[in-house]
């Protein structure tokens, strides 16, 4: 009972935020500080997230980063633009989730162990409504989208793929470039992250995860709801494809279904990652 009542109750509210620093720009760049956030999945309720995404808005940062799922109840919209105010006035790039664009249904959460979740089937959610309040504040959409993007003065290329988890990724839209890039993908697939480093990101931000959720000590993550290996389940990793190497961040989010309302082992998170120069 007080595993239970430490997992469904406490764990939840237990908001962390993890920094690290990396040395992935190119040789002279300028340092930036990125701020990582995503799978909020929040409901009009919780309170205590929205307290915390506000407060985010205190720290010193020079880009959000937003992985997606977002929403996680139909009524979610403006408590969550309302939260993120204080971020949206800073510089943004946004991929969106399944649960950006489908409103979550009861399943069995133990089902992820043994398999990826589907497509939902369930109702629409306004995600024209999500996409203006980022765009109005001038976050850049990076939906099967590419841009360029003044970051602490660094002229820095980002990509982005809509979700490759429901098969709304559409990579020949991207353009491949030799130069050192920024991808965002919400989840992270071994094809997605391949294809990616491939198109030039030496730096990937992902979502998706939640961490695992439940992490069983000394073992770790049970699944990835993915087909990336689960002891990459959050934090940095890195990649070689055919010679390019990319490196790999992964969130742990903010939240979690509203009908699988648990995390042990595994607190929700934001990340502040110090992207720094090669020597």
């Amino acid at each position: 009972m007080g595993i239970a009542v430490w997992a469904i109750v406490i764990e939840r509210q237990l908001f962390v935020i993890r920094e690290q620093s990396i040395k992935v720009l190119p040789t002279g760049s300028k340092p930036f500080r990125v701020l990582q956030i995503g799978d909020i999945h929040l409901a009009p309720w919780q309170r205590g997230k929205m307290r915390f995404l506000r407060s985010l808005g205190k720290k010193d940062i020079d880009l959000v980063v937003n992985t997606g799922d977002n929403l996680g109840h139909k009524k979610a919209i403006k408590p969550l633009l309302d939260a993120l105010g204080p971020l949206l006035t800073k510089p943004g790039v946004f991929v969106h989730g399944s649960n950006d664009y489908f409103a979550p249904v009861a399943k069995n959460p133990f089902g992820y162990i043994f398999h990826s979740s589907t497509k939902p089937s369930s109702d629409a959610l306004n995600t024209d409504e999500l996409t203006a309040g980022f765009e109005r504040a001038g976050w850049v959409n990076l939906n099967n989208r590419f841009a360029e993007i003044q970051v602490n003065g660094n002229l820095i290329r980002f990509l982005g793929i809509d979700d490759y988890h429901i098969g709304y990724s559409k990579f020949e839209l991207l353009i491949p470039s030799g130069r050192f890039s920024i991808a965002l993908t919400h989840a992270p697939y071994m094809q997605a992250i391949e294809k990616l480093t491939g198109l030039g990101a030496g730096m990937i931000f992902a979502g998706h995860t939640h961490g695992g959720q439940v992490r069983v000590p000394f073992v770790g993550a049970l699944t990835t709801n993915s087909d990336l290996p689960n002891k990459f389940a959050r934090g940095l990793s890195a990649w070689e494809f055919e010679g390019k190497t990319s490196v790999l961040s992964v969130v742990a989010g903010l939240g979690n279904s509203i009908f699988a309302p648990v995390r042990f082992f595994c607190r929700p998170e934001v990340r502040i990652m110090t992207l720094l120069p090669r020597d």
